[in-house]
């Protein structure tokens, strides 16, 4: 039966703005972030208040997730709800993405049946895939590549911690990983600067950092000693030395960053009011010690918070368009 006859339309309606995705930084433009990360401020604010905001009413946020996570799934789920709308929670064996079908048969049903999609899994080519045939728009929660969501949310805590983020320095200290790689097009986008030392065989691929963006020299520079990287940087931060998937190569990534860990030392060479940043889960003794995560400069805390504020502002966005 046709569903033009029962008066169903069988397709997006002419007119409708088209979709926007979020799948690395550089997919919105400087005023954009720039607006996402104001807005992030004010419906902040209102959930500090106990001030109900809900424009996502009746919609639907598909969250699917080939890699498990804590902070991902509470703060998309929570920020969702408080949104007004509804969470469904994919895992691997529910979903199995290019294995039970095709990636671009998923797109096609879930998208039919969601209206914003969630996915965190390995290769950034798969949430590519996922999105060229998504009628809606599809965010990166985390992949290999790519971690978008949670550098927005750590230039929001900056910001809300000492001002704005331009012009500023910004110290990597550890893999040259997704982090790593979402910094740096962070930076080409609103104009700070990202020191980064990674040890050797471990350093940021460029061609996959830059992605559109070019990436110059004011945005970006590297050191074989993290004290360098840190001296006289507004903000320190740093990740695992193992990421998930590379849990293989464990020991031998231990024995290569080694004197990567961020101490109080590389603290001290940084700006008396510095922060520090890690993206969680932490491991004391490794990648930082308790000593800085646990100390008068560490933000952690407020940063893990702010993921849910800014994703509420992101799915806003790529849903309503611009508030006034």
């Amino acid at each position: 039966m046709n569903p033009a006859n029962l008066g169903i339309p069988s397709t997006i309606p002419q007119g409708a703005p088209p979709v926007r995705h979020y799948l690395q930084f550089s997919d919105l433009s400087t005023d954009e972030t720039r607006y996402i990360l104001a807005r992030a401020a004010f419906i902040k604010a209102k959930f500090k208040t106990f001030t109900r905001h809900q424009p996502l009413v009746d919609r639907t946020l598909a969250m699917i997730f080939e890699k498990a996570s804590t902070r991902t799934r509470v703060s998309f789920e929570a920020g969702m709800y408080q949104l007004g709308g509804s969470v469904v929670h994919l895992t691997t064996g529910d979903s199995q993405l290019g294995r039970a079908e095709p990636i671009e048969d998923s797109a096609r049903v879930i998208s039919r049946m969601a209206d914003l999609v969630m996915i965190r899994t390995f290769e950034q080519t798969k949430i590519e895939r996922f999105a060229e045939y998504s009628r809606v728009p599809v965010i990166n929660g985390l992949t290999n590549e790519f971690h978008p969501c949670q550098i927005l949310a750590d230039i929001f805590t900056y910001i809300e911690h000492r001002g704005p983020i331009q012009g500023k320095t910004v110290a990597w200290v550890g893999d040259g990983n997704n982090m790593a790689n979402t910094w740096l097009q962070a930076a080409a986008l609103l104009g700070f600067k990202v020191n980064v030392s990674t040890p050797r065989g471990y350093e940021v691929d460029e061609e996959i950092a830059t992605g559109p963006l070019e990436i110059s020299a004011s945005s970006y520079e590297t050191y074989s000693d993290p004290m360098d990287a840190c001296r006289d940087a507004d903000l320190v931060t740093t990740d695992v030395w193992t990421s998930m998937g590379f849990e293989a190569e464990n020991e031998i990534r231990k024995q290569a960053f080694a004197t990567w860990r961020v101490n109080t030392d590389m603290m001290a060479a940084a700006k008396p009011d510095a922060l520090f940043m890690h993206c969680l889960p932490a491991h004391r003794g490794e990648e930082v010690d308790a000593d800085v995560i646990d100390g008068p400069q560490s933000v952690v805390w407020d940063e893990a918070e702010n993921r849910m504020h800014v994703q509420k502002a992101l799915m806003e966005y790529l849903l309503l368009g611009k508030i006034d």
